[in-house]
């Protein structure tokens, strides 16, 4: 056991070494997971025995619940709005299209039986969000006409109707399948999906703005528990769980939350985290010595796929919106193939329906190829067809994004003998670049005017621009004793170090801004801020 922990943990530290160098190269930070897990493989320098894909199916399928809950909640709805009908249109009937095409192909040309080819088809029909967001984040990829967020919208949400073709043409494929039943099963999978996903998400949305937390982080908890709450309610009852976990992350993404952009940053890194998990175990579970023995039919699969399905379905349904020729070309080209559908490929592999491992090297080839080739010349791909505008910022696609500046707020007390009791807020003289931003008196909050005059206990909130340079502020607190040489003096007698002040005194319960003639006592903590640290 403790062996499997320090392996994890150095898994875990290469991965992330892996991600800073492969951004700095320029190729996707999938591949580096792949390889890793790969060499640590059966067929690796390690030789580590893995071949239990129910276990990796289980793993895998938790964890692309968050990959696919985070491709919705770290969505900037504001953005994504002038072009998600196009987005949608994409993720339900592109996916349909390609998956048609794409199953055609395996049939006709490859020989494959009919089933097998659909399923091939379902399975690798849907984009990897985790993929294109990281590239469109690392690259910095300024695209035009709001094509960064159609990418986004599209490859966040087009797994749940890859999932669903793949769970009908299983059921159809175990013989125990009618018209009915198939009608059944895509009105449980939409309806229930999208009921259960709009509860959860407004449910928990409540919970965030009306519950006290006790412990910082724990709104965090809540949030994930309530990812997993939209994936197994609407599961167990048959809706579509990844559906209903990107509609209840969409929603509670743009909903205001106090805590919204710490909510975006963890689980942007445990996303993060899920996409080494995914990605680690699909690598240790491929057998390299079985890729050569699939790999044409892959290859064959991945041209078709790139240059062929993926554009004629981006061409039918974004043609009647006059969308110009290059926008689509990156848009077939952005069609990255990742961690879903491999999960869809071992769930196929397990289910008694189908059952053969080949379907998972398949996939698992395509994949591959994919991220490699279209991951690394997206980019390329982009500036050849002119779509790159340097007016427009890609990060304003996502949630953890502020185009606004960082305001901090602080409170002040009109107490007595304040020399602005009385005095209207146009004749004070404020700091520059601060502003009363709020007044509140007798519990009531008011909108300050330059007519506004305060009055004695008056609390009032002065706003100003947040410090966010690179030189760190480092704080030191000192406690004040019975014996400590600062008891009983005053601020000014202390004969501070060059460089140094104290910010705040905490005494009991409250917390005091000092000056000169504040007097020091037994019990106190000073905050002291030195250029020094001291």
């Amino acid at each position: 056991m403790t062996l499997l922990l320090l392996l994890g943990a150095i898994v875990i530290v290469a991965c992330i070494i892996g991600n800073k160098i492969s951004s700095r190269l320029g190729i996707p930070t999938l591949l580096f997971f792949i390889a890793l897990g790969m060499i640590f493989g059966s067929d690796g320098l390690l030789k580590i025995e893995f071949s239990d894909y129910k276990f990796a199916e289980q793993i895998c399928s938790s964890a692309l619940i968050f990959i696919m809950f985070y491709g919705g909640f770290g969505t900037k709805w504001s953005e994504a709005k002038p072009v998600a009908g196009k987005s949608i249109l994409l993720s339900t009937i592109g996916v349909l299209i390609t998956a048609f095409l794409t199953g055609g192909f395996c049939h006709f040309i490859l020989g494959m039986n009919v089933f097998e080819g659909m399923l091939i088809g379902s399975i690798l029909s849907s984009t990897d969000a985790a993929s294109v967001f990281s590239i469109l984040r690392s690259q910095k990829l300024n695209l035009k006409y709001g094509t960064a967020s159609m990418l986004e919208i599209e490859s966040g949400s087009n797994d749940p109707s890859a999932y669903m073709m793949t769970i009908i043409l299983l059921e159809a494929m175990s013989g125990q399948v009618s018209a009915g039943k198939i009608g059944y099963a895509i009105f449980s999978q939409l309806a229930y999906g999208i009921i259960f996903g709009v509860i959860i998400a407004f449910l928990t949305g409540w919970m965030l703005r009306n519950f006290s937390f006790a412990t910082e982080g724990f709104d965090s908890i809540l949030v994930v528990a309530s990812a997993l709450a939209a994936y197994a309610i609407p599961t167990l009852i048959g809706g579509n769980g990844y559906l209903s976990t990107y509609i209840a992350g969409i929603l509670l993404g743009n909903q205001e939350l106090s805590n919204k952009k710490s909510l975006v940053n963890f689980f942007d890194a445990f996303n993060g985290m899920m996409q080494m998990l995914i990605f680690f175990l699909l690598g240790l579970l491929v057998f390299p010595s079985e890729l050569p023995k699939v790999l044409v039919p892959a290859i064959l699969i991945a041209l078709f796929l790139t240059i062929i399905a993926r554009p004629i379905a981006v061409a039918l349904l974004l043609t009647p919106f006059k969308a110009p020729l290059h926008q689509q070309a990156v848009i077939s080209f952005a069609g990255l193939r990742g961690a879903a559908s491999i999960v869809f490929a071992i769930m196929a592999a397990v289910s008694p329906s189908y059952g053969k491992d080949i379907i998972f090297h398949i996939v698992f080839c395509v994949v591959l190829l994919s991220i490699l080739f279209q991951g690394t010349f997206l980019p390329f791909v982009a500036r050849t067809c002119h779509m790159i505008d340097d007016n427009e910022n890609v990060l304003k696609t996502f949630n953890d994004y502020s185009d606004e500046t960082n305001v901090q707020f602080i409170q002040l007390s009109v107490e007595k003998n304040h020399p602005w009791i009385e005095r209207p807020i146009k004749e004070l003289s404020l700091t520059p670049k601060t502003l009363i931003a709020m007044i509140i008196r007798d519990g009531k909050e008011i909108v300050p005017k330059g007519d506004t005059t305060l009055k004695e206990g008056d609390l009032i909130v002065l706003g100003a621009e947040e410090y966010n340079e690179k030189v760190k502020i480092h704080l030191k607190e000192i406690h004040i004793s019975e014996n400590h040489k600062w008891n009983q003096k005053h601020v000014s007698e202390l004969g501070m170090l060059k460089d140094s002040i104290i910010v705040m005194i905490r005494r009991k319960d409250k917390d005091i801004v000092p000056d000169g003639t504040t007097l020091l006592q037994s019990g106190d903590t000073i905050v002291l801020y030195s250029h020094k640290n001291i």
